[in-house]
Formats: C-alpha cells, structure tokens, sequence
C-alpha cells in the first residue's frame, strides 16, 4: 500500500480466508487499531487481520485522513476534505483484499471515530466495498441518499460520548433503514468516547450470528447464500 502505513495483525490461512480492516480515530496510529484486531483475530484465526493507518501527520502526534483546522468547521468544507482523500480510503482496501486475496463479500471494515466516520462515506460512493462494517462511535458527515444490502452495518456507540455524541448513531441507523440498507445499532450504558470489551464483544457477536438481510432476500428468491461472508453458514 503506497504511502500508507500498516500492520498486518494476522496472516490469513485457509481456502476461503476473510479479512478485517481497521481504521484508527484521528490522532492515532495503526498500532493502537493493531490492539482492538488482536481480538478479532483471535475469533477468527484463518482471516486477515490488518490494521491501516491514515496518511495526514499531524503536529500533536499520530495522523488522519481528514483535519479540520477551523474548529466546528461547516459539514459542506469537512465533507470537501471527505471527498477528495475518499479515492484514496478505499484504494487502499481493495488493495489489501487484491493482496489478500479475498473478495468484498468476505471483508469487514472496523473503524473507530474517525476512522469509522471514512467507513461510513466510503460506504455511500461503494456499491460494493465490504460484506460487512463495524462502526465503533462513527457518524455520517452527510446523509445517505440510497444503501446497499451488501453491506451489513453494526452501529456501536457509547450513551456518554462527548466527542461524537449517540445522536449521531442515532440519525444513522435511521437514515440507512430510510435508504433501503441492512443496520443495526447498540448502545452502551455510559461509555464515553472509547471502545471497551463490551463493545468488542458486541461486534463479534454480531459478525458470528447476525444473519444479513441480503440473505433473505436470496433465500425468498431460491437462491443459496454465498459461503465467503464474515459469519458462520448456516
């Protein structure tokens, strides 16, 4: 991945391997998402684990994809920033499942903050970008328009978050069922702006058991579910 930093937590094994792509909040690097992948890899020791990091230093430390320098900047001047470093967000996923070697639909993007703030926007332009996304304290800048069934969205977000505060996960689980997409969303009791076991429970849960939409969708129309998403077949 060209001028992009990373740590690959886990090498996938296996005929049919998924993938995990992390993505740290605004200020970090890929070391600290590396720690919240250990879990993931753990749950899922044939997969890919890769944590990535952001390409904009910053002068406090750590790095982001996006900075606004005008404090409560307008959403239209963050959503500008937004748009122009999104090729480069989500070139540097497909060219971790081309590296990888394992498809969309096998893929789930985890992102934390600011992290999961990308995720969610990459989501809106990407018809197809990932089988699944967990968005730990995340927000839309924007809301979407339409949504993708190809893309199951779990919403994890702390009831005392200050940073990005819960009604945020809020609008966007209502904008997705609004827009025809497949969320969920859970809220923790008073957590700040933080991932916590619980959380990271709550994500694996839904990755293991949490059936897609778009599975009842093939299944009302005969047809069989595909065998590479992040989720034991059932």
């Amino acid at each position: 991945m060209a001028h992009i930093d990373y740590v690959m937590v886990q090498q996938g094994s296996g005929p049919q391997p998924q993938l995990f792509v992390l993505f740290h909040r605004s200020g970090d690097d890929p070391r600290s998402m590396a720690e919240i992948g250990q879990w993931f890899a753990k749950d899922f020791p044939a997969a890919f684990v890769v944590s990535v990091g952001s390409p904009i230093p910053l002068a406090q430390g750590g790095c982001a994809w996006f900075v606004d320098e005008v404090p409560d900047a307008s959403t239209t001047v963050t959503q500008q920033k937004i748009d122009q470093i999104l090729p480069l967000f989500t070139q540097t996923i497909r060219e971790c499942q081309k590296q990888c070697g394992v498809s969309p639909e096998a893929t789930a993007l985890i992102g934390f903050s600011q992290g999961s703030v990308m995720i969610l926007e990459a989501l809106k332009s990407e018809e197809l970008l990932a089988g699944r996304a967990i968005i730990f304290s995340g927000r839309y800048n924007s809301a979407p328009t339409v949504a993708s069934l190809n893309t199951t969205i779990h919403l994890i977000h702390g009831e005392d978050d200050e940073q990005i505060p819960l009604i945020h996960a809020v609008n966007a689980e209502q904008w997705l069922n609004e827009a025809g997409g497949d969320v969920t969303l859970n809220i923790i009791e008073q957590l700040p702006h933080a991932i916590d076991e619980q959380g990271i429970a709550i994500a694996l849960k839904h990755l293991k058991e949490t059936i897609p939409q778009r599975y009842f969708d093939d299944a009302a129309q005969g047809q069989a579910p595909d065998n590479d998403d992040v989720i034991p077949m059932i």
